[in-house]
């Protein structure tokens, strides 16, 4: 594993948002939802691709708190202009569980 130091670590941008919609991406290779993700007045409402739909469905994605990368390029993903990257893990059965907050936070709040 490759080390880097904190000033590194600083530089990569993750704050918690809140998903005000979710819907399937039809256009994806995988499947995958369209999100859009509210991080507060400081960050804004951004659109992110998240390969998700083995453990969530986008009624119950809408309203949750998340933790994204905001400071990535935005990449093009088929017709869909990523602009964050909503962060998870793997599961046993390789399936991405949300990385999310213990608690409620407010918006656009940065990892420490």
């Amino acid at each position: 594993m490759d080390e880097i130091t904190f000033d590194e670590f600083l530089k990569v941008e993750l704050r918690v948002g809140r998903i005000v919609s979710a819907a399937p991406f039809a256009e994806a290779r995988k499947p995958a939802y369209v999100l859009h993700v509210d991080f507060g007045a400081e960050v804004g409402t951004r659109k992110s691709s998240a390969q998700i739909t083995a453990r969530y469905t986008p009624d119950e994605l809408v309203g949750r708190l998340v933790v994204a990368v905001v400071n990535f390029p935005r990449k093009q993903i088929g017709p869909l202009m990523s602009e964050c990257l909503v962060t998870g893990f793997h599961d046993e059965e390789g399936d991405v569980v949300l990385c999310v907050p213990d608690g409620d936070v407010p918006l656009g709040t940065r990892l420490l």
